[in-house]
């Protein structure tokens, strides 16, 4: 059985990817970044899925959506 998908903050993101926080904003406004997703009325987080396709390709990365109509 997979494991379920995690939601991860800010904190770990940064970590993870190695960016400052103003590149990732930028990044998610020119779309090569994976955009966040509201967990609560004052909180967001990232699926960690996402971040970990983006990881494995920044170059190539682009949002599922459209990786899906690309087929």
């Amino acid at each position: 059985m997979p494991e379920p998908d995690r939601i991860i903050r800010l904190k770990t993101v940064l970590s993870r990817t190695g960016l400052s926080r103003s590149t990732i904003y930028r990044k998610i406004t020119e779309g090569t970044f994976p955009a966040q997703i509201r967990i609560s009325v004052n909180g967001a987080g990232w699926r960690e899925s996402d971040i970990n396709r983006w990881i494995a390709d920044p170059v190539a990365w682009r949002p599922k959506h459209e990786f899906d109509d690309a087929r």
